[in-house]
């Protein structure tokens, strides 16, 4: 079972997209996504939100994801960060915060 300490070893950080396009090598409908992490950098995510989701009004929004992790290898691509959001029948909503903070900032 996971312990308190568990969860304070995870990095939980907002990030700005930069880039998001279809990820064609997905077994399942996917973005892949550019994601600002400064002072961390860029780093890249597979993302299954293509059911609430378009790329174009990605680009921009601010997300939350868990970085620190190996990278995955998804389809061909790299994955550094898990994107968070809530599953819900209509497909997943992504969490963010309610107002713009500087890329990189950790959640606590």
């Amino acid at each position: 079972m996971p312990t308190i300490e568990d969860f304070q070893n995870l990095q939980l950080r907002v990030g700005t997209v930069l880039t998001a396009e279809a990820h064609v090598g997905a077994r399942r409908p996917a973005y892949q996504l550019l994601i600002d992490f400064e002072p961390l950098g860029e780093m890249q995510s597979s993302a299954q939100i293509t059911d609430r989701y378009q790329p174009g009004e990605l680009v921009g929004r601010q997300v939350v994801a868990v970085t620190g992790l190996p990278p995955l290898n998804i389809g061909g691509f790299r994955s550094d960060v898990l994107i968070l959001g809530a599953l819900t029948a209509s497909g997943v909503v992504l969490l963010n915060t309610d107002a713009a903070v500087d890329p990189g900032n950790e959640v606590a």
